[in-house]
């Protein structure tokens, strides 16, 4: 079991220094915890190791619909299931995801703490440079979550550049700061909170006049707190998705698994996955990792 755990309320006190004490829940149950460090080390063959030892070490956040960690421990969520089903594929029964802050599930992965990411950690130009991308999974959206009838008219991030006096929360290490960034939203503007509840605490104590998030993410969070409403898809946010994550060395599992991906997506069970958690499994089709590793940031 892990006691109180929220939407990503493992960013709190989040940093490298903070990846040894990172928790591991086993996909298919069990939990357990497990010390970091375990991960294949480089020049192994990962394809044969994780045959070998029957599972991968993934690491995951915990932010609906992309992951989710369950009550009694288990990692589900539309990444996970995903990269789930295709390991099988590759006759790897067991996933092991570790609960890890979006901002360093990279450095995590280079340092051999897991052998993949599948969190929705969105593809951009910086982290395509980092890592290896299998072909996407997920194609989504970024909204604001707003107070009830969004009084400052919030609606684009021209917007936000546009009024100086406008506060967007906004996660760390998250797409959604990368947008800002990029679009040169000063620092004073963006008020980073740990996690989606504290994205809608902000707004509910006037800290923030909007939260910059995933759509499908505000809408999780808007069906337990109706005290805020979800803008439509914001128009000069990039397009933007994700699909899991390897070391730079890892060509050959990388390989195998974009072939097998391949696979299930013409099967009727990537659609199911897709539509369990509010995805449409159409808008991945004809969309590229290259293309995505475009997007700036």
């Amino acid at each position: 079991m892990i006691a109180n755990l929220t939407r990503r309320n493992v960013l709190q006190g989040a940093g490298v220094a903070a990846l040894g004490a990172v928790v591991a829940v086993v996909a298919t149950g069990c939990t357990t915890v497990t010390p970091a460090g375990q991960g294949a080390a480089e020049g192994t063959d990962l394809l044969a190791l994780a045959k070998k030892q029957g599972y991968l070490r993934v690491g995951i956040a915990n932010e609906p619909p992309y992951t989710q960690v369950n009550s009694d421990g288990t990692v589900t969520g539309c990444e996970p299931d995903v990269l789930k089903a295709v390991c099988k594929r590759l006759g790897i029964d067991d996933v092991q995801g570790i609960i890890t802050p979006y901002e360093s599930m990279i450095p995590g992965l280079q340092a051999n703490r897991w052998d993949a990411v599948a969190a929705g950690l969105f593809m951009k130009q910086s982290r395509c440079a980092e890592v290896l991308y299998s072909e996407p999974v997920i194609v989504s959206t970024e909204s604001f979550g707003v107070p009830i009838g969004n009084p400052k008219k919030i609606l684009t991030v021209a917007d936000v550049l546009a009024d100086s006096s406008l506060r967007i929360a906004v996660l760390p290490g998250g797409f959604e700061e990368g947008i800002l960034n990029t679009a040169k939203v000063p620092a004073a503007q963006q008020v980073t909170v740990k996690d989606g509840r504290s994205g809608i605490e902000a707004l509910a104590a006037d800290r923030a006049d909007a939260f910059f998030l995933p759509t499908l993410s505000l809408r999780a969070l808007s069906e337990t707190d109706k005290g805020f409403e979800v803008t439509d898809q914001v128009p000069d946010a990039p397009r933007t998705g994700s699909g899991a994550a390897f070391r730079t060395t890892d060509t050959a599992f990388l390989k195998a698994y974009n072939v097998e991906l391949a696979a299930l997506k013409l099967t009727p069970e990537f659609a199911e996955i897709l539509d369990n958690w509010g995805f449409d499994a159409a808008a991945v089709e004809g969309v590229t990792a290259d293309e995505l590793c475009q997007t700036a940031g």
